[in-house]
């Protein structure tokens, strides 16, 4: 597979159409249609299903759009690290991290770091830990910030001086949008919204035999979804405050959770060579953590 041809499959999968995809690449529509046939002959495999006026991807083609993106991005990543000069502090820095309080303490060092090399660029990713995780593995992410606790043996880490805390947003219209904190039994009869990371991350120990009364009603991966189902008066999400402010609504309230259950940040990256770039802002985070201490 020709890295150019996955580009093309790429845009004809995004498009869901050979001719307006064409026109964008700017080659003939028979030559697009042309190259991605011989790809599923190359690959053995059907990758889209074409209709009248829309082409759409098989389950297979759904994988190589995945595989294919994955192998672009490396690609592209790879080669702007090798076009950054040895002794030069410039190019794009990949972070992975989730939705939380940490972000701000991550804009402060960005933009400090940013004064200093100008040249510097940032990609950041935001997901759950495990995918954070994952993309290290992949080599298209160089540092990962990770909430709660996980498994860092494969990986560097440094602990960020910042604690998310957990609790529960509610409608504004509910009655417990009215206490000072969420207890262990208060969400006993109403539906609830666990995040998927969040039942690894102590949550559902917090809760000892009351997480099992409660009716789990959705997971959510990111807030923002299950945050408008709390908008909607469907129930409550569990979740670190840290992430309810990407969610501007006076219909939705975040309170506490008494006794009070709190998450560390973790910085990871892989124990390989890295860029002059990476490695010098690793160091000016250490040095920054170093300032605070």
């Amino acid at each position: 597979m020709e890295y150019r041809i996955l580009k093309y499959f790429l845009m004809v999968a995004r498009e869901e159409n050979i001719t307006r995809a064409a026109d964008i690449l700017h080659i003939s529509q028979p030559a697009l249609s042309r190259q991605m046939m011989q790809l599923e002959e190359e690959l053995g495999t059907q990758l889209f299903v074409r209709g009248r006026h829309s082409t759409t991807l098989t389950e297979d083609g759904m994988l190589l759009r995945r595989r294919a993106q994955e192998i672009i991005d490396l690609t592209e990543k790879t080669t702007q690290e090798f076009l950054t000069g040895k002794e030069e502090i410039g190019g794009t820095i990949s972070i992975g991290s989730g939705e939380g309080a940490v972000m701000r303490f991550l804009a402060g060092i960005m933009r400090e770091f940013s004064e200093l090399y100008p040249d510097v660029r940032f990609d950041l990713y935001s997901n759950d830990a495990d995918h954070v995780k994952e993309r290290l593995e992949r080599g298209t992410l160089d540092i990962g910030i990770v909430i709660g606790n996980s498994d860092f043996s494969k990986y560097e880490s440094i602990v960020l001086p910042v604690k998310e805390r957990w609790g529960a947003i509610v409608p504004a219209k509910c009655p417990l949008s009215k206490k000072e904190h969420i207890t262990r039994e208060d969400l006993v009869g109403h539906k609830v919204f666990v995040s998927k990371r969040g039942v690894t991350q102590g949550v559902a120990d917090w809760f000892g035999e009351y997480y099992d009364k409660m009716e789990i009603y959705a997971t959510y991966n990111l807030l923002y979804n299950a945050a408008v189902l709390v908008d909607s008066e469907i129930g409550a999400a569990l979740c670190i405050e840290g992430a309810v402010s990407l969610y501007n609504s006076p219909n939705v309230i975040f309170k506490p959770f008494y006794p009070e259950l709190t998450a560390n940040n973790t910085l990871i990256y892989k124990a390989q060579p890295m860029t002059r770039t990476v490695t010098k802002f690793i160091e000016f985070i250490k040095e920054n953590l170093d300032e605070k201490a």
